[in-house]
């Protein structure tokens, strides 16, 4: 049977009109409520308002007005119910064949700075969601809408099909009508327990982004969920992987420390070379490669500027998996397109906001739900920190600035020896920091790059002397650690041995 009956009533309205027309065209009436009434009323459609429908007017500032019998009966009613259809002829109670809802802005408006409690609760909608669950219920017969993208797609299908949708179309559309109310429920509640004294709970309900290639292995499936695409736009390329999202959210996160123009190299979300300079990207480029020229093969370039021609035929000499930046100049992005496999990454001005979200990991039997770590903590009023008899100069400090913002973007155990515009050593991941500080030395020579007078920087403390003794006899010439250590004064006698200066940070950075 054709459709013959719709109700509408929308938050947002694109689309809305000329999905209405199609269907008054195909002889559907049109039931509808307050604003989105009077919106198509002025869009020229003939509309039954749902009060005159129902015999009872909308109350309490329109918190009341589609929860009644006639509107969830023509939802609910099965068609080929003996006992229902008693009951709608008894009640005068009409079929409602096709439901268009979207829902109050809710997840907009507590997005909103200083949003009240009182403005979020009047932001939750009541009618909506039961008039989707309900619809979505009875897919069997009734089509239902949640998402203006697929108007187009119901109104062709009519079209196709003698005024009717599918069984398959009211399928998908109802299971999408679930997956948006559990969304939209789990946004109310995650904002209620914000603000409430309560039992927490927490709940995850994110829409499927993308099939991934593969996890880890190519064995291990794996899919993106959410709205990555609001941070980051894939510009060329193939399809991202697993480890591709892990390295892209690692380079965003670290390109964000610096100011200056800022070229960061990562392999496996590993930072393994960074360099700054004051306006040339390859002089930036030059800095961060001379740190370890292996590592770059594979991996993943960002830069904090967008990306000019002069460092597009440098970066196109090498194999890379994936270059980010906020922008690619004209030129360089259609020299870089000419690499099939390559994926070009644009970081969108949204991406900070990203960045300061909850990390949120699988546990047994569970999840582990984490504030983020966005900024390098410690970092102001460095000289009064200093633990040992000698003081940094000031191109010291500045150098620790930046091996700081470094290490904490390096996995645990992590050692970074550097300058104040680039790294000269790294070293990662190791039982021990001992061995964490062997690596970076070991790499820095590898390099051939001199560690005299370098700086080094320590994500969490030395707790032994061990560690800074080895970056000391390395040359470096002073040190930024937490500090927290029970054998801290025995560091703290080793560097003034050496006459090292040292700064403690009070903040650990730990990475894993």
């Amino acid at each position: 049977m054709p459709i013959a009956r719709a109700l509408l009533s929308v938050s947002d309205k694109t689309g809305l009109l000329d999905f209405a027309k199609g269907l008054s065209e195909l002889g559907v009436e049109l039931l509808s409520t307050g604003g989105t009434a009077k919106y198509l009323k002025e869009g020229g459609l003939t509309v039954r308002d749902v009060s005159d429908y129902t015999g009872f007017p909308e109350m309490f500032d329109g918190r009341v007005k589609t929860l009644h019998p006639k509107v969830h009966g023509g939802l609910l009613q099965r068609r080929d119910h003996d006992e229902d259809k008693r009951n709608a002829a008894k009640h005068d109670i009409p079929v409602i064949d096709l439901v268009i809802v979207n829902l109050y802005p809710f997840e907009q408006t507590v997005a909103k700075k200083g949003v009240t409690l009182e403005e979020a609760i009047e932001n939750i909608d009541i009618g909506g969601p039961s008039m989707l669950r309900s619809a979505a219920k009875n897919h069997r017969w009734v089509t239902v809408i949640c998402d203006p993208a697929d108007y187009s797609t119901v109104l062709a299908e009519m079209n196709d099909n003698g005024g009717d949708t599918t069984l398959a179309t009211r399928e998908r559309l109802a299971c999408k009508v679930f997956q948006r109310t559990s969304t939209y429920d789990a946004a109310i509640a995650s904002f209620l327990n914000q603000e409430q004294v309560t039992q927490k709970t927490f709940t995850v309900s994110l829409p499927l982004h993308s099939e991934l290639r593969y996890g880890d292995n190519p064995h291990q499936k794996t899919a993106l969920y959410g709205n990555f695409s609001d941070y980051f736009a894939q510009l060329h390329g193939k399809d991202l992987s697993y480890t591709n999202v892990l390295d892209i959210q690692s380079a965003a996160g670290l390109i964000h420390e610096f100011r200056r123009p800022t070229v960061a190299i990562l392999k496996h979300t590993n930072p393994c070379g960074v360099g700054c300079a004051e306006e040339d990207l390859r002089e930036a480029w030059a800095k961060a490669f001379e740190t370890d020229k292996q590592a770059p093969f594979g991996g993943v370039i960002v830069i904090n500027r967008s990306m000019p021609l002069g460092l597009a035929k440098i970066i196109s000499e090498i194999f890379t998996d994936v270059i980010i930046a906020p922008d690619f100049d004209a030129d360089a992005r259609a020299l870089l397109q000419k690499k099939k496999n390559l994926r070009l990454i644009q970081m969108l001005p949204s991406v900070a906001e990203a960045l300061s979200q909850p990390i949120i990991r699988s546990a047994p039997g569970g999840l582990m739900v984490m504030d983020s770590d966005p900024r390098a903590l410690g970092l102001e009023d460095l000289e009064s920190k200093v633990k040992t008899k000698r003081p940094p100069t000031r191109e010291e400090i500045e150098a620790m600035r930046f091996a700081w913002r470094v290490v904490k973007h390096v996995k645990s155990n992590a050692i970074v020896f550097a300058s104040h515009d680039r790294t000269l050593g790294i070293g990662a991941g190791q039982m021990s920091r001992v061995d964490s500080c062997r690596i970076a030395v070991w790499k820095a020579k590898e390099a051939g790059l001199s560690l005299s007078g370098s700086v080094v920087a320590s994500d969490a403390m030395f707790p032994f002397a061990d560690g800074l003794i080895a970056c000391a006899e390395a040359g470096a010439t002073a040190a930024i650690q937490p500090g927290g250590s029970l054998r801290d004064q025995e560091v703290i006698d080793a560097a003034d041995e050496r006459k090292l200066a040292m700064i403690f940070t009070g903040h650990r950075h730990f990475l894993h």
